[in-house]
């Protein structure tokens, strides 16, 4: 296949070309009446292996940079932005996902302990459900307490943060022979892509390590934020190339692939000329503004704050509004093994404003009942406080938070003892967690799906969803 470099100077003629006079390695050749499988449905994926689907992605992700010469999408499994996989119904909500990524002490915040020595100096409050306490520093998401669904009795089996972080993104412990998906891309999976030029599924934070679309087709994969103030970047034509210029290396770059797509067609060659077309419509679209949050009024943004955080909560409520399935806010930093009580009341306040703005926002925009909103951590840290005056890392228990589409407000489910320490009523696994999200979403979570290792897995781990928060 030719890869023509459409947006950097070259030869004479102004068009380096490189040619490749053997198919991609990953990609076994056959002639052209071969096709590989189709896309998956409730009982069969694509049966090649997870390795050439992570070549895959590596070769798209360097397609992407090379055939727009603007970088476009260059993390995060390169993702492309296509229709989603057929099958499946269409999930009834949007998700947001807001993960405080360093495992959030579930004590000074969703499941205090007053007047226990383990609560040491963060004080309680009250909430707006009788007899339900939480953190002093969330004043603001406790007078919507009446709204949220607490859960109290979540725990995990393992305490170190990659993997806990993989674990409650897939709700599968990791495997060295497959990677699984993040739930996101199982939304996009079983529920496709909304209308418009829009990706299905956006990751606001650093993105390190992340599942992505794992044993999924990779065009399931988050695309990447990095600053929400920024928004999706490098997605505008180089200055020196007009577009007529623009148009032209297409269709040069088009006639010289088309010998062999012809000799060495499938999805993968399809999955590139794919993102192509969709990259080049996304550059000239103007669904790119909900993107761009000095569109959004200077009192709004003040009102979530200025932090990345908040900024990121702003650019979610944009970003489904828009019609994007899927929106993961990264909030790291909670990872405080010392003088934690310094470092948490300005790290909580930052989260109590911009998560209470986000609800109230999608509600007052008629959002909230097509929006689940959901808080995780990795897990959560020790009871007992350290000699540094931190707390460490402690998967015995710990909460996360629901709200909106499909999820009953003003519950609390499961407690833990009355140290924190672990759960006392109505355990809770993070794949029982990821199954009640995927429920409240509408996702198939009780439908199998097999992988190319011949495995079953299903949305959200395979756990028993939480009747009690469901609505």
């Amino acid at each position: 296949m030719a890869f023509v470099h459409l947006g950097a100077p070259g030869n004479a003629a102004g068009f380096p070309v490189r040619r490749h006079p053997h198919p991609p390695a990953d990609h076994r050749v056959h002639g052209p009446s071969h096709r590989e499988p189709s896309p998956m449905t409730d009982r069969s994926i694509r049966s090649r292996s997870f390795d050439d689907r992570a070549t895959r992605r590596r070769v798209l992700a360097h397609a992407a940079s090379a055939a727009l010469g603007v970088g476009f999408l260059d993390t995060v499994a390169g993702a492309t932005r296509g229709a989603a996989a057929a099958g499946g119904k269409p999930a009834h909500a949007n998700v947001i996902c807001l993960f405080m990524k360093g495992a959030m002490s579930h004590i000074d915040t969703f499941d205090p302990k007053p007047g226990r020595e383990e609560q040491g100096e963060t004080r309680t409050i009250g909430t707006a459900v009788p007899g339900v306490s939480f953190g002093a520093g969330l004043p603001r998401l406790a007078a919507l307490a009446d709204r949220l669904a607490i859960v109290r009795s979540l725990s995990t089996e393992t305490g170190a943060h990659e993997p806990g972080v993989y674990t409650m993104r897939t709700a599968y412990a990791p495997l060295g022979s497959i990677q699984h998906p993040a739930l996101g891309a199982w939304a996009l999976h079983a529920a496709g892509k909304r209308a418009g030029d829009l990706p299905g599924y956006v990751l606001v934070g650093n993105g390190n390590e992340h599942p992505g679309a794992g044993f999924l087709d990779p065009k399931l994969a988050p695309v990447p934020v990095a600053d929400p103030k920024l928004g999706l970047e490098n997605t505008r034509r180089p200055g020196y190339l007009s577009e007529k210029n623009f148009e032209r290396r297409l269709a040069l770059a088009d006639r010289i692939d088309r010998d062999f797509r012809r000799a060495y067609a499938g999805p993968q060659v399809e999955a590139y000329n794919q993102m192509v077309r969709e990259a080049v419509r996304l550059l000239g679209s103007d669904d790119l503004g909900a993107f761009d949050l000095s569109r959004e009024p200077e009192a709004v943004r003040r009102r979530y704050g200025d932090g990345p955080f908040a900024q990121g909560c702003l650019l979610a409520r944009r970003l489904v509004e828009a019609g994007v399935r899927f929106v993961e806010v990264e909030f790291g930093g909670w990872d405080m093994h010392r003088e934690l009580f310094d470092e948490l009341p300005g790290k909580v306040a930052q989260l109590d404003n911009a998560m209470a703005t986000l609800l109230d926002d999608l509600a007052e925009r008629g959002l909230a009942d097509e929006t689940l909103v959901v808080l995780v951590s990795e897990f959560g840290r020790t009871p007992r406080i350290n000699e540094n005056a931190g707390r460490d890392h402690h998967p015995g228990v710990f909460s996360a938070v629901l709200a909106g589409h499909g999820i009953r407000g003003g519950v609390v489910h499961g407690a833990s003892d009355e140290r924190g320490h672990s759960p006392a009523a109505d355990g809770v696994s993070v794949a029982d967690l990821n199954t009640t999200i995927a429920a409240a979403a509408g996702l198939p979570f009780d439908r199998e799906f097999i992988a190319p290792n011949g495995r079953p897995f299903k949305i959200g781990g395979g756990g028993k969803p939480i009747a009690t928060v469901l609505a």
